[in-house]
């Protein structure tokens, strides 16, 4: 790879790994300077990148600016059910062809998170972490790379459904038992366990944005 080439696709990890952990937040504007200076890349790959951002629905036109782009409530009820459907194919799939270490893996994965569920923002690290494990483990590459676009504009959403009291503990709780149902090959008990797990997840993020708008 061409150092342009690795230099573009390091500042465009660079941007949208800020995006997804908070430093840039829906409706904040990045310029294109301050960008540069920040991650030590020079302004040619920032503007490509931010060019490819901005294709892909993450950042949007605000006058002559670009601002990371924010999910009005259709659009965010649009994104969970593209996002239930394809994460219960990811677990159906992954009972049917996970190696018995990627499995281990998973298990592991739930025992140590355990340990951050009264810690919301490293429990939602953690939390993608999991789903994109069940994403691999699914070996099938056109539904990973499906999953990681509808990952990355889940990015959008300035919080964390993790956050609500006690979403923590049950979230873990609902993500042991999909991988009990993919350690036990059961295809159809993996997608139904997963697909209701992002569907509390959904109803939780509903109850947070009402109570926001209540608040204002």
């Amino acid at each position: 790879m061409s150092q342009s080439r690795s230099n573009q696709k390091d500042a465009y990890a660079l941007i949208l790994e800020a995006i997804d952990v908070g430093v840039f937040k829906p409706g904040d504007r990045l310029v294109e300077s301050d960008l540069a200076e920040r991650f030590g890349v020079s302004r040619t790959p920032i503007r490509e990148a931010l060019q490819r951002l901005e294709t892909q629905s993450l950042l949007e036109r605000d006058g002559r600016s670009l601002i990371v782009a924010s999910l009005d409530h259709n659009q965010m009820a649009e994104l969970y059910v593209v996002r239930r459907e394809l994460e219960g194919l990811a677990a159906a799939l992954a009972a049917q062809h996970a190696t018995e270490e990627e499995i281990r893996v998973l298990q592991e994965m739930v025992k140590a998170d355990d340990l951050l569920v009264e810690n919301p923002t490293e429990l939602a690290k953690a939390n993608r972490r999991f789903h994109e494990q069940i994403h691999l483990a699914s070996h099938n590459r056109y539904l990973v790379q499906q999953l990681d676009l509808v990952h990355r504009t889940m990015a959008l959403m300035a919080t964390t459904s993790l956050a609500a009291k006690g979403r923590g503990k049950i979230a873990q709780s609902e993500h042991k038992g999909i991988v009990d149902a993919i350690s036990r090959r059961d295809a159809e008990g993996a997608s139904e366990a997963l697909k209701q797990h992002i569907s509390i997840a959904f109803m939780t993020r509903l109850k947070q944005d009402a109570g926001d708008r209540s608040k204002g």
